[in-house]
């Protein structure tokens, strides 16, 4: 128990900031990278909120985009004459590609040898397919009238009691000639289908570059506090984008303009993309890759490095004067250590007895092939196979509720029907409860921000499996109670639950593996760190535990649509979240927690 502990102690002082080593070595790489062709010295220090703002501006994109999706595609694909059972399969495409080409795009995000970068070329590749989906979603109907479909076509004996909808059927102006059906609308489906797998995928995939360039641009001991803040704009994000789609746009100039709810929403979310995006590439200059592999003092500063950087200097830690000379000498990065020797301190290194503890891990390692890489997306550590089921029951409960939730507000809150004719009681009906529907979802943002900001105070007080484990029982518990009980409140009041679980996806999963790589412990045997042998680079690591969601949304969307149908009622939505949330939380407590 003593050695746990003093290992313990020595891990915790090689991990802190305030370890004069760290400041040291820092500081060195960071007047290095400020001697470069280009000024990278920004990589090595830590980072202003502002700055911090800045980079996390993408994922408010992303979710202003995700909002409008998950709101309005599944009510958009039943008004087409999608039913629920190719409704739920059609969500399906995107995860089905997503699961394959993450990884791989993860992978070539950590090879990509652009002077522009690595991250950012690829999240410039995705925006530009979520560009393309934010058009094609809300006027893939028009393009297909454009291209030859022919509309609705209804019997006057399936709504033949509502006076309403009889009135609207005798009107030639509200429906379309007799003839038609709903097959009509095949260039719609189409092309909303296709809108519908650019949006979701590339929203889905351009997190992992995003936040492997976040963690890429912030020291270690900033990582956690620049996850908090891009979960927090996250969920501000998601939280105005749900509230535009909660307005019945319909009402003011601005719809009348642009041609009614989902064209505006649409709109003003495409516009609010293009501004975070070009907020999030422009704020700093990544080191590309071939400098990062030819010099070793621009490579991320890990717990290995300092390790070898301790049994190179004879296991000895000095003081750093901190005065105004400081930085010029530093500039010299062929000096030794000791010219910054202000007081002496005993070796914290000497417990470092095994020659493999002083390996580099895969940031600091030589280039990995891409075979190394696709080895270590199929050949995972326990650790990492624990995090990523976990991570997937996660997603699936969550899925679950995001993608079908306007449309279990519309039909099981508020009673409408989204196959009914245009213009009849039960359509407007369903196309209330939708935006109501929205209400809630940004209130489910909006509880994921303000969750955000307290979970890093959480974790140091109950501990990250505590937190990480009651997040998703909360979930669970609201999600049932909602679906025991349809009602208005309840769609407002355990949308909040939703939301907490949502920080925690955005959150913890990715503090862990960015601790797995900072510290190289991948495995702890009898409270030893073993270090692993296999490569495994951060950017491939982060991408596989995201690509649960594609895995997640490809189970989800093949058995949601037979489940409702088997229980006649959208509820079997929520038992669906309850249950999937219960079986994260059990594969929770085998995780990993360093």
């Amino acid at each position: 128990m003593v050695g746990v502990a003093a290992d313990s102690s020595q891990a915790s002082e090689l991990s802190s900031a305030k370890n004069p080593m760290i400041k040291y070595l820092l500081k060195q790489r960071e007047n290095h990278a400020r001697v470069q062709d280009a000024d990278y010295s920004h990589v090595f220090r830590r980072k202003t909120r502002f700055e911090l703002f800045r980079l996390s501006a993408i994922a408010m994109a992303i979710e202003f985009a995700y909002a409008a999706e998950t709101s309005f595609v599944s009510p958009i694909l039943l008004q087409i004459g999608i039913d629920h059972k190719h409704m739920t399969m059609a969500w399906g495409l995107s995860p089905l590609i997503g699961f394959f080409v993450s990884p791989l795009l993860g992978s070539v995000s950590d090879r990509c040898k652009l002077r522009w970068g690595r991250r950012r070329p690829i999240i410039t590749l995705l925006s530009l397919g979520i560009f393309l989906g934010l058009i094609l979603v809300p006027y893939g109907k028009n393009l297909g009238v454009w291209l030859g479909d022919a509309g609705y076509n209804y019997t006057t004996s399936s709504y033949a009691n509502d006076s309403t909808v009889a009135a609207a059927l005798l009107s030639a102006e509200s429906v379309p000639e007799s003839g038609a059906s709903p097959a009509n609308f095949k260039f719609a489906v189409i092309l909303t289908i296709l809108g519908m797998v650019l949006l979701d995928f590339d929203a889905d995939t351009c997190q992992t570059p995003a936040r492997t360039y976040l963690l890429d641009m912030c020291v270690p001991e900033e990582q956690p506090k620049a996850l908090t803040t891009f979960t927090l704009f996250a969920g501000f994000g998601g939280t105005i984008g749900y509230a535009i789609g909660g307005i019945d746009w319909e009402t003011t100039h601005i719809g009348s303009v642009l041609g009614g709810n989902i064209p505006t929403v649409f709109t003003l979310v495409t516009i609010i993309f293009v501004i975070c995006y070009l907020i999030t590439v422009t704020t700093f200059r990544e080191i590309p890759l071939g400098l990062i592999e030819r010099d070793e003092l621009l490579r991320p500063l890990s717990e290995s490095a300092i390790k070898k950087e301790l049994k190179k200097n004879n296991n000895a830690i000095y003081y750093i004067q901190e005065n105004s000379t400081l930085d010029q000498q530093m500039k010299s990065t062929e000096e030794p250590i000791a010219s910054y020797q202000n007081s002496y301190l005993p070796a914290l290194g000497n417990k470092l007895k095994k020659p493999h503890d002083l390996e580099l891990q895969a940031d600091d390692a030589a280039p990995i092939s891409l075979r190394g890489y696709l080895k270590s997306i199929f050949i995972m550590p326990y650790s990492m196979r624990m995090l990523a089921l976990t991570n997937l029951f996660c997603w699936m409960g969550h899925v679950t509720y995001c993608l079908y939730f306007t449309d279990f507000v519309g039909e099981a809150v508020f009673h409408g029907d989204p196959t009914a004719p245009p213009n009849s009681a039960p359509l407007l009906l369903y196309e209330e409860g939708v935006r109501f529907g929205c209400w809630g979802m940004s209130i489910y943002a909006f509880s994921c921000s303000i969750y955000s900001l307290s979970v890093t105070k959480l974790m140091k007080w109950f501990g990250t499996k505590a937190v990480y484990i009651s997040g998703m029982v909360y979930y669970g518990i609201g999600m049932l109670i909602l679906g025991l009980w349809p009602t208005k409140w309840g769609v407002l009041v355990f949308s909040t639950s939703a939301g907490i679980l949502y920080g925690t996806l955005f959150t913890m999963p990715f503090i862990l593996v960015a601790n797995y790589h900072a510290k190289n412990c991948f495995r702890v045997h009898n409270g030893e760190t073993v270090p692993l042998k296999q490569a495994r680079g951060l950017g491939t690591d982060v991408a596989i535990i995201s690509s649960m969601v594609f895995i997640a949304q490809l189970i989800v969307s093949l058995c949601v649509g037979p489940l409702v149908a088997w229980m006649e009622t959208t509820c079997a939505i929520l038992y669906a979240s309850t249950f999937l949330s219960f079986a994260a939380a059990i594969a929770a407590m085998f995780v990993l927690y360093v």
